[in-house]
């Protein structure tokens, strides 16, 4: 089994993550090329932006508990429960809603659950202020066996850690891309990847959740990583379909055609928004002829 104080030892040879053409008859009619960085083929277990934001906090947690934030369905409590599973360490995963404590579990929790996570339910108000610091403690103490010591990696991973970590992924696309887009929840990847960009290139997010919050919170996450901003990013929110985990079935149909188009499998929370957001840009001509656009594929169905 991997030591946990090197996490990376899992993964070195699954990085970079491939970078592969996807031939698109609605980007080439403007002249511009869809590259698809596979970041989902990082690990069966542990995809795309989740590892890139967790390995920086496992190190830091040199083996301690590490516990974490998620809703019902968070992929981050998943590749969190999958990398304690694969590194020999202990997750607690707390859950938004102390009213799923009495229900079975759903499937993304019952494979938290198999990989040796405990799950703790709270009820919202807790949950929403769960970065007071006497909140934390309070979590921490009543969760964490023993002296209750832990490290705590916030909901969706996005730290100043993740955010360092995920410049790497902005330095494999040097040179690749001029625009390169990633769905985004709490932004972490996103700040991270603007920052490991090359000069004249440009990160592009897209939030799947609804609200005007993002900026801030991509800003707040390079202070706090490099001191300032770093690299160039911008938003589209447009494209969010009603906030986090809203799929109608214009999205599904969508998804569904681009899975016979490339032969990829969707994942339909984030994925779906980003490709979809990027087609519509491509079709309202806001990518110049000659451009090349990458599409971050951060996870699987």
């Amino acid at each position: 089994m991997n030591h946990p104080l090197d996490p990376d030892a899992l993964l070195r040879p699954w990085l970079p993550s491939p970078l592969e053409e996807a031939h698109d008859d609605r980007f080439a009619r403007r002249g511009v090329r869809l590259l698809l960085k596979r970041d989902d083929l990082i690990h069966p277990d542990l995809p795309g932006n989740k590892w890139r934001k967790l390995a920086p906090n496992l190190r830091a947690a040199a083996g301690r508990t590490v516990l974490t934030f998620g809703g019902a369905y968070s992929n981050h409590l998943r590749a969190t429960a999958a990398a304690g599973r694969l590194l020999g360490f202990r997750t607690i995963g707390v859950v938004r809603g102390d009213e799923l404590a009495d229900r079975p579990l759903n499937p993304s929790l019952a494979r938290c659950a198999a990989d040796g996570m405990t799950l703790r339910f709270v009820d919202r108000a807790t949950y929403r202020a769960k970065a007071d610091p006497e909140v934390l403690a309070g979590l921490c103490h009543a969760f964490v066996p023993g002296s209750g010591e832990c490290h705590v990696v916030p909901e969706g991973g996005s730290n100043a850690p993740a955010v360092r970590g995920c410049t790497e992924l902005g330095r494999e696309l040097h040179g690749r891309a001029d625009v390169v887009a990633v769905a985004c929840g709490t932004g972490g990847t996103l700040a991270g990847l603007a920052a490991g960009l090359a000069p004249g290139q440009r990160a592009l997010g897209v939030p799947v959740l609804r609200g005007k919050f993002l900026g801030d919170a991509v800003r707040e996450l390079q202070r706090e990583a490099f001191g300032g901003p770093s690299g160039s990013w911008s938003l589209e929110e447009r494209f969010h379909f009603g906030g986090y985990a809203r799929t109608p079935p214009e999205l599904h149909a969508f998804a569904d055609d681009f899975e016979r188009r490339h032969g990829l499998r969707v994942e339909r929370l984030y994925v779906a928004k980003l490709l979809f957001a990027l087609t519509a840009l491509a079709e309202e001509g806001v990518f110049p002829a000659g451009a090349t656009v990458a599409a971050v594929i951060t996870g699987r169905p």
